[in-house]
């Protein structure tokens, strides 16, 4: 993990990147069915909980997972949380503009970020919790948003995952390297595999979804997984 960007690293690549997250249509086209990992997520938040009043968007980047829930329940009172202050902005632009209810932003990382407890009720997350590294920053981040959420609430996650069997991730991994082919050829591929081996430690789907009731949330589900990239949350009772 040593080798591993840091989160300054991180940072400063995201904020060169705001115009590639900023497309609602088709979201961050290296995830692999991206629109349909933000339909997923935003359809069980409002099944969840369709009287929601407050949102928290955790690594919100340009604002599209926000965004989509406001076409299905609006207005909200959005939260966005993200390292790059050039992601924020546009997010906060973007979600002002179809979006009366207010919107707050926080720079920073979610570790250290102080929110209020029981607050919110739904978060997302996406794309951002593979940038965690030891257990026990996984646990600590996950416990911090069972108690953020409020009661009744739930917490929304897309990402990329790994798988338990090394065989079985292997399989995965080529399914998505094709894919990154098949979208901007070989040199596509290489610049991904490259930034997924510097920058990111992801785990798998089955470990998160542990971790979740772990630290307290009741009913967990997954929604959808391809390859790679799974969305899945938990509900606080």
């Amino acid at each position: 993990m040593q080798s591993k960007s840091t989160i300054e690293e991180i940072r400063a690549r995201f904020d060169c990147d705001v115009e590639r997250f900023s497309d609602l249509e088709t979201g961050q086209k290296a995830i692999m069915d991206a629109p349909v990992l933000m339909e997923s997520i935003t359809a069980a938040a409002v099944a969840v909980c369709p009287n929601m009043k407050q949102v928290l968007d955790i690594g919100c980047g340009a604002g599209n997972n926000t965004l989509k829930l406001l076409h299905k329940k609006s207005p909200l009172e959005c939260h966005l949380v993200d390292l790059s202050f050039p992601m924020l902005e546009r997010a906060k632009e973007r979600i002002e503009a179809m979006n009366s209810g207010p919107v707050q932003i926080y720079h920073g990382d979610i570790r250290s970020i102080n929110l209020p407890e029981n607050r919110f009720d739904v978060i997302f997350a996406a794309a951002v919790f593979h940038h965690l590294r030891e257990d026990a920053d996984w646990e600590a981040v996950f416990r911090k948003v069972f108690r953020v959420t409020a009661p009744g609430g739930s917490v929304w996650i897309t990402d990329m995952v790994t798988h338990e069997h090394d065989a079985i991730h292997a399989q995965m991994w080529k399914r998505y390297g094709d894919y990154l082919v098949n979208l901007g050829g070989e040199s596509v591929k290489e610049l991904v595999f490259e930034v997924v081996e510097k920058e990111d430690s992801p785990r798998p789907v089955t470990y998160q979804m542990e971790l979740l009731r772990r630290v307290g949330f009741s009913k967990v589900d997954i929604l959808y997984k391809k390859g790679c990239f799974a969305a899945f949350g938990g509900v606080k009772e």
